[in-house]
């Protein structure tokens, strides 16, 4: 017969296993109740105190790159003054020789900006078409066991050093080419261009392809269902669909073509030809900043202030080409 515990009687007769639950409950209720007040509100302070000192950590690493940004532009802006303060900026536009080395010295930009457009327009030709053609074929076409095998290959391939590559352009492609254009000089933007696409391809490939697998299922299912096939779905379906995705890709794609020093320095011929002729040699900018960064030339000397000139031109272009994705990417980013 079940006990009954009298009100305020900590044990009673009771045989039942839930009574026996029910006091030893209590009994842990009131240990509980019994840890002082003032102990609970330290652990409460210090653990806030510990959450607001990693979202600071956490802060302060995010704002290193924005510091950085500014730390960059600062010294080029603050460089570049002192160079236009000797050297007109029209001259600096509008000249066509580049001899800032030289006695009769000229700053022609636009000698070196001809280099730089040929060459990345080169490289691009190769890196989009066949980085687009890659991803399309690993997002919608490949096996899973190929998938998983190409696509470290490919993300290997951009992990080559650019000197390798340079010289891959110079002793591989160059003769290779000269053997189908008679009289290519040994040094040209061809070569340098197409070895550059050939870097480019694994970010083109890599960002599209997991910009196009974001894609949900179910437009590609809704695709098979009024009878298109896959080609025709990858095509006219999940490419557009992840157009902003691709279009990062290619942005980044020109960033980093615009950006190359060492296969042009290689290959190139590093000669300050005004020319949009990719069967020349010819010099860009990032390789006219590195030749000029490793002469013996003194701190401060307009020879010098040349490189923080040259390097602010080339911000300004990527930056543009920056801001002119990040306005595509607002334009057709799709939301699932």
């Amino acid at each position: 017969m079940p006990g009954i515990c009298a009100p305020g009687v900590v044990f009673c007769h009771n045989d039942s296993p839930f009574a026996m639950t029910a006091i030893a409950t209590g009994a842990n209720v009131s240990a509980m109740s019994s840890v002082p007040q003032a102990i609970r509100l330290t652990g409460k302070r210090s653990r806030i105190v510990r959450e607001r000192l990693i979202e600071s950590l956490l802060m302060l690493a995010a704002l290193v790159s924005v510091f950085t940004t500014l730390a960059i532009v600062y010294i080029l802006i603050s460089e570049s003054v002192v160079f236009f303060r000797q050297v007109p900026l029209w001259d600096f536009l509008t000249d066509t020789q580049w001899t800032p080395l030289f006695d009769d010295a000229h700053f022609g930009i636009m000698v070196l900006l001809s280099g730089t457009l040929t060459s990345s327009l080169v490289a691009l030709g190769i890196a989009i078409p066949l980085g687009t053609v890659i991803a399309i074929y690993l997002s919608e076409f490949a096996p899973f066991g190929v998938r998983e095998l190409a696509k470290p290959f490919l993300e290997l391939l951009g992990g080559v050093p650019t000197i390798v590559y340079g010289y891959f352009a110079l002793l591989f492609v160059t003769p290779l080419l000269q053997i189908l254009i008679p009289g290519l000089p040994g040094f040209n933007l061809l070569a340098a261009g197409i070895v550059m696409g050939i870097m480019i391809i694994p970010y083109v490939a890599s960002i599209s392809e997991d910009a196009m697998r974001a894609v949900p299922m179910s437009m590609r299912e809704g695709s098979y269902a009024m009878g298109a096939t896959r080609f025709q779905t990858a095509v006219r379906v999940v490419v557009p669909a992840a157009f902003s995705g691709i279009a990062s890709a290619y942005i980044l794609g020109i960033s980093r073509a615009v950006g190359e020093t060492m296969i042009l320095a290689v290959a190139a011929g590093m000669q300050p030809n005004l020319t949009f002729n990719p069967l020349d040699p010819a010099a860009t900018v990032p390789a006219s900043i590195g030749q000029v960064a490793l002469g013996d030339l003194p701190h401060g000397s307009i020879g010098y202030q040349t490189i923080f000139a040259a390097g602010l031109t080339l911000m300004l272009f990527t930056l543009s080409c920056n801001i002119a994705g990040h306005m595509l990417r607002r334009k057709f980013r799709e939301a699932y």
